[in-house]
C-alpha cells in the first residue's frame, strides 16, 4: 500500500497519473525482455530477472482444489483444464472464461505464464461435474477458486464447451509441488521445477551428451534424487525419451551401489509411476509419498540412455551402439533444426505426407523415436512446418506409443477432404550437445544477426574470434542459425563493418568454411583447421548473419512440365531479344537471321509452399533493366534447364531470369501479393505460384544442334542460393525425355527427393540440389 507523507496531500488527478504510469512502467518491465523470450538469449545478452516462486498462503475458507492439464495434448504444458474438488475431477466451461483466468491456471500449475486458450473442447470433451462457469480473473488470483464465477459447481454448461490452456513452457524458478489433497496425490500430473540427468561416474563426465547418470528432480530449489523402490522401465523410457534418446539400456548397479554408499543421496518426496508412453515427465502421475527416512532399502535412481546414431560419439569414446533406424520409412522436411519438420512417409516408393486428423503427441513421439530422436515437444498441424506436393498416404492415425514405426500405427488410409493445408508435423526433443555455446552472434540490433563468433582452441586454450568471409555464402549461415536456434538464415554477410562486435575477438581463428547447409554445428563443416588462410583478415570484414524463424520453399509442379511440353521451330530474325539474353545456344550466332531454331517448350508453375514470402535478393534499385524485353530483372538466374544423355553428360541447356516474379495465383482464401504490372514489386506468396507460361520468351531449351534419342531433362529453382528456403532438395524437377526427331515427350516427371532412394538412382548423373562443392 501506498502511504503520502503528511504535507502531500494526493488530489484525485495526481493519484490516476501515478497508476497511470507505474501500470505503463509495469507493461513495459515486462513487454522488453518478452520480446526474445520464446527465442532465448544468445550469449552476451543479460537473462530477465527471474521471480522466485513463494507458496500460496490462503484463508481457510478458500476452497481447496487442484488443477491439471488433460485431454488430447498436443504438449505437457496444454490441455483441457481439469479441477479437482470435492472427491471428483470435473472441468471448467469457457463462458467468459478470458487470458486472465488463464494465467491463474497456469501459474497455479507452477508455469510462469499463459499463452493462449480455447475454448469448445479443444483438447476433446471431459466427464464429470463442470465445476466452474462464468469465471471472472483478475489474473492476480492466487487459485482459480478465488476467481468470482457462479459458485462452484453451479453451471448451465456441456462438455463440449471444455475450456483448455497453453502455458509457456518454462516453469517458475523455485516453484514446489504443495498436495493440499493427499488421500488423492496419485491422479496428479508431476510437477517440479526441473529434471536433469547427472552424470555421477568419471568415464560419463566427460561425454556429451550426457547418457547415464542420476535422475535428478529440482523442486523447492534443490536438486534431490528419486528412491528406486517402485522404479519402471516405463519410467526410464520417458525420462531418456524427454532428454532427446530413442530408448534406455542396462547399466552397471554394482558401481552405482557402492558410490550411494559413499556420499547419502537427498530423496524427493514422492516416487514415479509412468506409463512409457508420456511425452514428458511432466505427464507421468505422482506416485506414493517417499522421503529419505522411508526409502532405506532403495537406492537413488539411474538411468542410461541409446543415443541416436547422429548424437553418438566414436566408438573410441566409449559408444559401440546407438540406434540405428531398420527402414528410412520415414523422414522430416522443411524444419529450421535438427528433430523437426513436416513428416513424410514413404509408400510404393514414392514420399508422402500424413493429414493431421487426429494427430497427437503419441503418434509424433513414435515418428520421432523411429528418427533417432527422443519423445516429442510438439505435434503440429495445419501444415505449420510447410506443405508437402506429393500424396498424401495416411489420415487418422493412432498409436499405442510403443509402435517401432509410424507406419505400425493404426491409420484410415481413406484421406478424402485431407489437402497439404493439413500435413503433420513434429518437433522432438534432441540431446544437448553443448553446440549452442561455441557459438554467437555479436553486434547485431538484435539476438538474430550480428558478427559471426566462435568458441576456438588455440595453443590450449580456449577463445573467440571471428570467421574468414571469403567464399561465406547462404549454406554456412543457415548452419550457424541452426546451430544458435535461431531458425533459417535470411542473409550471409561477407562485411561487418557496420556492427562493433567484440574487440578481443577480431582475430580470425575459423577459414575456409564450406558447409552442404545440413550440418548441425559449424565446426562439422569443412575448413581449414589449424591452418588458417585468411588475406582479407577478420574484424571488419568477418562473416555475419542474420536469421529469421520462417522462409518459403519453392517447389515446381513437375504435372505441368509433363502436361504442357511441346517442340516448335521459330525463325532467328524472332529471336533477336532472346538471343541478347543469352537464351539460345552457342552455335546460334553463327547461322543466318532467316535460318530456324528448334525449340522444347513447357510451362512452369512454381508454388511456394513454405512459411514466409519469397522475395528477390536484390532491393528494386538493384533491379537490371532489359529494354529489348522491356523489364526488370530482379534474379538474373531465377531457374535452368538442361538436358543430359542418360550417362549424366549435359547436351543443351537453358535458362530463365526473374524478369516477373508474381503471383500468377493463390489458394483459396490467400490474396495475391505481388504484381508485376506497372514496375510493380516482385515476389511469391506464400499459398501462391507464378506460372512461366510456355509461349514465354526463354521458357525453353534451344535443341537444334541435338540428335533424336532419350534423354534426361532437369529443371533447378533458385540454382546459385540467393535466396535462403526451408529445403533445397526439392528444388530440382527431373524427367524422362524421348525425341525421334519429329516429336518429344516428358514422362516419369517428379521433383527431387520425392521418390525413393532406389527409383532416385534410375536418374544417374543428376544433382539432387543438395550442396556438395561449389
Amino acid at each position: 500500500m501506498h502511504t503520502w507523507p503528511p504535507a502531500a496531500v494526493p488530489t484525485k488527478m495526481s493519484v490516476q497519473t501515478e497508476l497511470c504510469c507505474t501500470v505503463i512502467l509495469l507493461v513495459l518491465s515486462k513487454l522488453v525482455p518478452a520480446q526474445y523470450e520464446l527465442h532465448g538469449y544468445p550469449p552476451g545478452y543479460p537473462d530477465p530477472e527471474q521471480e522466485q516462486y513463494t507458496p500460496p498462503v490462503l484463508d481457510p475458507d478458500t476452497p481447496r482444489i487442484q488443477l491439471r492439464l488433460a485431454g488430447d495434448k498436443r504438449k505437457h504444458n496444454e490441455g483441457r483444464v481439469e479441477v479437482y474438488y470435492n472427491g471428483e475431477w470435473g472441468t471448467v466451461c469457457d463462458d467468459d472464461f478470458n487470458i486472465h483466468a488463464a494465467q491463474v491456471v497456469c501459474r497455479e500449475l507452477g508455469y510462469v505464464e499463459a499463452v493462449s486458450w480455447s475454448p469448445s473442447s479443444k483438447y476433446g470433451k471431459g466427464e464429470g461435474t463442470i465445476w466452474f462457469d462464468n469465471l471472472q480473473c483478475t489474473g492476480t488470483e492466487k487459485t482459480l477458486a478465488l476467481c468470482r464465477s457462479n459458485g462452484i459447481g453451479v453451471s448451465d454448461c456441456k462438455h463440449t464447451e471444455d475450456v483448455g490452456v497453453v502455458c509457456s513452457d518454462r516453469r517458475i524458478p523455485g516453484f514446489k509441488f504443495v498436495n493440499l489433497l493427499p488421500n488423492h496425490v496419485e491422479n496428479l500430473d508431476i510437477r517440479v521445477e526441473d529434471v536433469r540427468i547427472r552424470a555421477i561416474l568419471s568415464s560419463y563426465r566427460k561425454r556429451i551428451p550426457v547418457t547415464e547418470g542420476y535422475v535428478e528432480v529440482k523442486d523447492g530449489g534443490k536438486w534431490k534424487q528419486i528412491c528406486d523402490t517402485e522404479w519402471t522401465q516405463f519410467n526410464s523410457r520417458v525420462i531418456c525419451g524427454m532428454f532427446g534418446f530413442p530408448g534406455e539400456k542396462r547399466y552397471n548397479a554394482r558401481v552405482y551401489k557402492m558410490f550411494a554408499r559413499r556420499r547419502k543421496p537427498t530423496y524427493w518426496d514422492f516416487s514415479v509411476n509412468c506409463t512409457g508412453t508420456e511425452a514428458h515427465l511432466s505427464s507421468c502421475r505422482l506416485g506414493h509419498a517417499n522421503s529419505s527416512d522411508t526409502c532405506t532399502e532403495g537406492l537413488p535412481v539411474v538411468v542410461s540412455c541409446v543415443p541416436g546414431r547422429a548424437f553418438a560419439p566414436t566408438p573410441m569414446t566409449g559408444y559401440r551402439k546407438a540406434f540405428r533406424q531398420e527402414q528410412p520409412l520415414v523422414r522430416l522436411r522443411g524444419g529450421a533444426i535438427v528433430g523437426e519438420g513436416r513428416v513424410e512417409v514413404l509408400k510404393n516408393g514414392e514420399w508422402g505426407t500424413i493429414c493431421d486428423d487426429k494427430w497427437n503427441l503419441l503418434a509424433a513421439t513414435v515418428v520421432c523415436r523411429e528418427l533417432g530422436f527422443g519423445t516429442a515437444k510438439e505435434a503440429l498441424s495445419g501444415g505449420r512446418l510447410g506443405q508437402g506436393m506429393g500424396p498424401v498416404h495416411m489420415n487418422e492415425v493412432q498409436c499405442s506409443g510403443f509402435e517401432k514405426s509410424i507406419t505400425e500405427c493404426l491409420f484410415n488410409g481413406e484421406i478424402l477432404g485431407c489437402s497439404h493445408e493439413e500435413d503433420a508435423a513434429v518437433r522432438c526433443n534432441v540431446p544437448a550437445m553443448g553446440f549452442q555455446q561455441r557459438l554467437r552472434l555479436s553486434g547485431g540490433r538484435n539476438p538474430y544477426e550480428g558478427r559471426v563468433e566462435v568458441l576456438m582452441e588455440r595453443n590450449d586454450s580456449l577463445v573467440w574470434g571471428t570467421v574468414c568471409s571469403e567464399g561465406w555464402g547462404i549454406m554456412e549461415a543457415m548452419v550457424v542459425c541452426r546451430q544458435l536456434g535461431l531458425g533459417f538464415a535470411s542473409n550471409a554477410f561477407q562485411e561487418t563493418w557496420y556492427w562493433p562486435g567484440e574487440v578481443s575477438a577480431d582475430q580470425v581463428v575459423m577459414s575456409g568454411v564450406r558447409c552442404s547447409g545440413t550440418e548441425m554445428s559449424l565446426s562439422h563443416c569443412l575448413h581449414h583447421g589449424e591452418h588458417l588462410s585468411c588475406p582479407r583478415g577478420g574484424g571488419r570484414k568477418a562473416a555475419g548473419v542474420s536469421c529469421s524463424e520462417t522462409a518459403p520453399d519453392l517447389v515446381l509442379n513437375p504435372q505441368v512440365v509433363e502436361q504442357t511440353t511441346y517442340m516448335e521451330d521459330r525463325p532467328m530474325f524472332m529471336l533477336q531479344c532472346a538471343y541478347e539474353e543469352n537464351c539460345l545456344s552457342s552455335t546460334s550466332g553463327q547461322v543466318p537471321a532467316n535460318t530456324y531454331r528448334r525449340l522444347l517448350r513447357f510451362s512452369s508453375q512454381i508454388h511456394n509452399n513454405g512459411q514466409s514470402d519469397f522475395r528477390p535478393k536484390a532491393g528494386r534499385h538493384e533491379w537490371v533493366w532489359h529494354e529489348c524485353h522491356r523489364h526488370y530483372h530482379s534474379m538474373e538466374v531465377f531457374t535452368t534447364y538442361d538436358l543430359f544423355t542418360l550417362n549424366g553428360s549435359k547436351v543443351a541447356e537453358g535458362h530463365k531470369a526473374s524478369f516477373c516474379l508474381e503471383d500468377s495465383e493463390c489458394d483459396e482464401g490467400i490474396e495475391k501479393k505481388y504484381e508485376c504490372a506497372n514496375f510493380g514489386e516482385q515476389g511469391i506468396t506464400v499459398g501462391c505460384w507464378d506460372t512461366y507460361r510456355h509461349d514465354i520468351d526463354c521458357q525453353w531449351i534451344d535443341i537444334t544442334d541435338i540428335k533424336p534419342g532419350d534423354y534426361l531433362f532437369q529443371i533447378v529453382i533458385n540454382p546459385n542460393y540467393e535466396v535462403p528456403e526451408t529445403d533445397y532438395t526439392n528444388n530440382i524437377t527431373k524427367c524422362r525425355c524421348r525425341y525421334d526427331g519429329h516429336r518429344i515427350w516428358m514422362y516419369n516427371c517428379h521433383n527431387g527427393g520425392s521418390l525413393s532412394a532406389e527409383l532416385e538412382q534410375t536418374f544417374p548423373g543428376l544433382l539432387n540440389n543438395q550442396v556438395t562443392h561449389r
